[in-house]
């Protein structure tokens, strides 16, 4: 690694940490409020929604692929499948949107 992926990772590494590392250790009281319990709860599901969504959407060179494929993930999640059953069929719809727009 160069210098410069080392002082990128470190900067990365202190931004994430403070952030959970001052709430902890300055506010040892029990949290009451609703409000704020809902937001920490919904929390990482948000944010890994803005972290994944991106990156299907760029997952193929044509959009409509990557978008017919994140689809079939929401459908098969939506119905309780195992998490590797809805990756492979995100990625067979995907496949088959590609064959069909090849053949168009």
């Amino acid at each position: 690694m160069s210098r410069y992926q080392l002082t990128v990772v470190a900067i990365m590494a202190i931004f994430t940490y403070l952030p959970r590392f001052i709430p902890l250790t300055f506010y040892r009281k029990k949290i009451t409020s609703p409000y704020l319990l809902s937001v920490l709860y919904y929390l990482p599901y948000a944010v890994l929604g803005a972290l994944t969504f991106p990156g299907i959407i760029n997952a193929t060179p044509h959009m409509w692929e990557s978008l017919m494929g994140g689809l079939a993930c929401l459908f098969f999640a939506y119905r309780k499948k195992g998490l590797v059953f809805v990756a492979i069929m995100g990625i067979v719809v995907s496949y088959i949107t590609y064959l069909v727009l090849t053949l168009i």
